[in-house]
């Protein structure tokens, strides 16, 4: 009887980079198990549905003709959506004044925002970043980079508005300028789309790609330690004791998880250590109709602030109905504090919202990326993986990992990158081993 020599790949996390590491290396022609703690798949990537509206965990968005997009394509994972409105019903919150958002060199030069010279400045950046070289500002923190740019105070803080929105990051002292500048090329050239039914949708495609090539899907599976015997990966263990056997193992889980499942690994402890989170406070809620229906974005200015109505260019509310994300770029101390702020501006874009609410969650400290590019270390291309050093057969995967793009863009392009290396040094590995049992039997 033949026996089967196929790797045996384990991939730790059933979110958005474990499925696409679980889908190529299942491709790749590895035996494939994806380990997932929680009782659902996609991590923060998981939609859920009450009372026919279809809620993400805080506001998600799809960069078209991002590494996302292209993974998807590649895997044959269908998307659809629809872009955001870009009509007269998006404002930018300044202080306690709602004032038209510019959308465009007209509106800008239009725009009550800014002073004259503030105008100039920004329509000059502006214009300039989609073509500049990013790689004539590696090293660079974004924050340096604008002051660099920009002199005028209220110039200064409506670029800061849009790159925020662009990578969902408020620390722009520390943001790489090459990695944000990147991201709102990205955005401003082909734009985004919300997607139907809710990121579900994505989820359950590459679910269903990594099944039909062969791979097991198992949740509720808590791994608590990666095994190895003389170098090599022997086994995953379980919460229960129980262990899964395991050629490779890809992390596709946050730094600090990976660290403790390999406490013996110097790389993971530093990445650990290393890695600064990206939070933001979310309120999203279910009305049963929308009481102001232009009034579909807001921009915070002065705050970190955003507003969208997600219904507005997706399915996800029944007929009539509406689904509203509020966020704030990073979370505050307060929770409560940090709740009625986002109350605040879902009352003010939507007068009476409060008493419309089908359903309503307050998230006040969501993860919305494990680590992000940092000018210290480099940018994106300073990022960690997806092999680990001093750890033959394990490799890392998720939106803190890899030189390729950030947030989803960053899980996907870096959860190929890990099944692809995986598959190239195990084929290698079973081919050595194969030879060597030739030349022992001649």
């Amino acid at each position: 009887m033949a026996t089967n020599t196929a790797a045996r790949v384990v991939v730790i996390g059933g979110g958005l980079a474990g499925l696409a590491a679980a889908a190529y290396a299942a491709r790749a022609g590895g035996r494939v198990t994806v380990l997932e703690k929680a009782t659902e798949l996609g991590g923060r990537a998981a939609t859920h549905e009450k009372k026919g509206f279809s809620l993400n965990i805080g506001p998600h968005a799809l960069y078209r003709g991002g590494e996302a997009e292209h993974v998807l394509t590649e895997l044959g994972v269908e998307t659809k959506g629809g872009p955001p409105p870009t009509g007269g019903g998006a404002y930018a919150i300044d202080g306690e004044i709602l004032r038209a958002l510019p959308m465009g060199p007209v509106s800008l030069l239009t725009s009550s925002l800014l002073p004259f010279v503030g105008k100039i400045e920004v329509a000059r950046l502006l214009a300039g970043l989609g073509s500049l070289d990013v790689a004539t500002v590696a090293g660079m923190s974004f924050e340096a980079f604008l002051r660099k740019k920009v002199r005028t105070p209220e110039a200064r803080d409506v670029v800061r508005a849009l790159i925020r929105l662009s990578t969902y990051t408020s620390d722009l002292e520390r943001l790489a300028a090459d990695a944000a500048i990147s991201q709102f090329q990205l955005g401003t050239t082909r734009g985004v789309i919300y997607l139907h039914e809710g990121w579900q949708t994505m989820v359950k495609g590459l679910a269903g790609v990594a099944r039909a090539a062969g791979a097991e899907i198992v949740a509720s599976a808590k791994v608590v330690s990666v095994v190895r015997e003389d170098g090599r990966v022997k086994a995953v263990r379980l919460a229960d004791g129980a262990e899964i056997p395991a050629d490779v193992v890809i992390i596709a889980a946050s730094p600090s998880l990976a660290a403790s499942l390999l406490p013996d690994v110097p790389a993971l402890s530093d990445w650990a250590a290393a890695a600064i989170p990206v939070t933001a406070a979310c309120l999203d809620v279910a009305l049963s109709r929308l009481p102001q229906p232009r009034n579909t974005f807001a921009l915070g200015i002065d705050r970190p602030l955003y507003f969208s109505v997600h219904s507005a260019a997706a399915r996800l509310a029944p007929e009539g109905g509406a689904v509203i994300h509020v966020a704030r770029y990073g979370a505050l101390e307060d929770p409560r504090a940090a709740e009625r702020e986002l109350e605040e501006v879902l009352e003010r874009l939507q007068p009476g919202a409060k008493h419309l609410v089908v359903e309503r969650r307050f998230l006040p400290s969501i993860t919305v990326a494990h680590d992000f590019p940092q000018a210290s270390r480099g940018g994106a291309r300073g990022r960690p993986g997806p092999m680990v050093p001093g750890a033959p057969g394990v490799f890392v995967a998720g939106d803190w990992v890899g030189p390729a793009g950030m947030l989803a863009d960053a899980s996907l392009a870096s959860g190929r990158a890990a099944a692809q290396a995986a598959t190239r040094r195990e084929a290698k590995v079973l081919g050595e081993v194969g030879r060597k049992v030739l030349d022992a039997r001649a």
